[in-house]
């Protein structure tokens, strides 16, 4: 079996056995590529049903080395093991090279998050006389108050939208749905831009259903809306760095210091596991820690 026979069967599973998006099947193929080009450069050359346990051991040696962060390590042996359980599974191999791997431990980086007062001043940066004025306005104010991701904005559709019910109807990774309360302020901003900017667009074949269209009447992309948050947050006097991200981050971490319970954000965000959102628990001790730091006398002798 030739590199890509075996890369073309493990694609295969993962759109059709896993259901994985575009996105996630183009990922875990570039992180197998990498594994293939390290194959490829051994004297001699290693096929797929060559690799034993030593191989995938000094691959994740080599990527360490080159400077790869144990975040891109474990995403690489992560993708590893999936594409090797495939082919014993199939029986192309009778063990598994990539099983007894230890992963490597990534520390828990805790997520830059913006405060109600620079969210606030982001949305005041917004020229509301400017032709998609309400767009950018409805654009940030629906990435803060529903948490989503950029591709989830991005992929909104009006019949998505359950206003009366006080939801939205979301697509997430993997293709999973759920669905998101929306705030009465967050519901008012969509439904100006709708129906006082939207409306007197030309929309392009296969936008129809999109909420948020470019100025040519196209679906938004990804890039426009990273270029507006990063346009905005140098209007707003905002310093660090931040992305469109940031305001899930800030959703999140606002609603655990409102005092929300925790399965009920992981629902809202769409997180597999509570593990994941757990980060945000972290992250307000944190925050706590270092308020007290500041602020009491104790501190400061």
């Amino acid at each position: 079996m030739t590199w890509e026979q075996a890369l073309a069967e493990y694609k295969m599973h993962l759109k059709l056995g896993r259901s994985l998006s575009d996105r996630t099947v183009e990922a875990y193929l570039r992180d197998m590529g990498k594994l293939r080009d390290h194959a490829r450069g051994q004297r001699p050359p290693l096929g797929p049903l060559d690799i034993r346990l030593e191989d995938v051991q000094g691959y994740i040696t080599a990527v360490a080395k080159g400077g790869a962060a144990a975040t891109s390590q474990a995403r690489y042996l992560s993708a590893l093991r999936t594409f090797f359980k495939g082919l014993k599974r199939d029986g192309a191999i009778s063990s598994d090279p990539a099983e007894l791997v230890e992963s490597p431990r990534p520390g828990r980086k805790l997520p830059v998050f913006l405060s109600v007062q620079e969210i606030e001043a982001m949305l005041a940066a917004i020229d509301r006389s400017a032709p998609l004025g309400h767009r950018d306005e409805a654009i940030i104010e629906t990435l803060y108050g529903c948490g989503l991701r950029v591709s989830e904005l991005c992929g909104l559709r009006r019949s998505w939208l359950h206003f009366n019910e006080g939801f939205i109807r979301v697509i997430g990774k993997g293709d999973k749905e759920r669905l998101v309360p929306i705030s009465p302020t967050t519901i008012r901003s969509i439904q100006r831009y709708v129906q006082e900017v939207r409306v007197h667009q030309p929309v392009k074949t296969k936008a129809e259903d999109h909420v948020f269209l470019n100025a040519r009447g196209g679906a938004l992309s990804r890039v426009a809306v990273f270029n507006l948050v990063k346009d905005l947050a140098i209007k707003a006097g905002i310093r660090q760095t931040i992305s469109p991200h940031t305001f899930r981050h800030s959703f999140a971490t606002h609603l655990v210091e409102g005092g929300a319970d925790l399965r009920a954000v992981q629902e809202m965000l769409g997180h597999a596991s509570i593990t994941t959102t757990e980060i945000y628990t972290h992250l307000d001790r944190a925050y706590l820690r270092s308020n007290i730091l500041q602020f009491h006398p104790r501190a400061r002798r």
